[in-house]
């Protein structure tokens, strides 16, 4: 499925969420967070933490894997995992 707006990746985990039979107050409980927060994600609040959305999305059996269309020049993007937890490391390393 391709995810282009927060308000898409709220509606996938609210749909895997509802497959699972839980309601919002049991993935809250999940991933540590509030309902409202979940109510949030779901609504597609584009202000939502990016760790907790992973968390959610763990919880939920969903993977998040990026990919691209085409690099400028019209040469095709690589299709490769992008190992998140590295990139997040690497910033962290490089703040001031």
């Amino acid at each position: 499925m391709r995810i282009r707006t927060a308000k898409d990746l709220g509606l996938l985990a609210r749909e895997q969420r509802k497959r699972r039979g839980w309601g919002q107050a049991e993935l809250a409980e999940r991933v540590g967070v509030s309902r409202q927060w979940v109510v949030a994600f779901e609504g597609g609040k584009p202000g939502v933490e990016l760790g907790l959305v992973l968390r959610t999305l763990h919880e939920l059996g969903l993977e998040l894997e990026i990919g691209g269309g085409e690099q400028s020049g019209g040469a095709p993007a690589l299709e490769s995992a992008v190992d998140l937890d590295a990139l997040l490391e690497r910033a962290r390393r490089t703040e001031p």
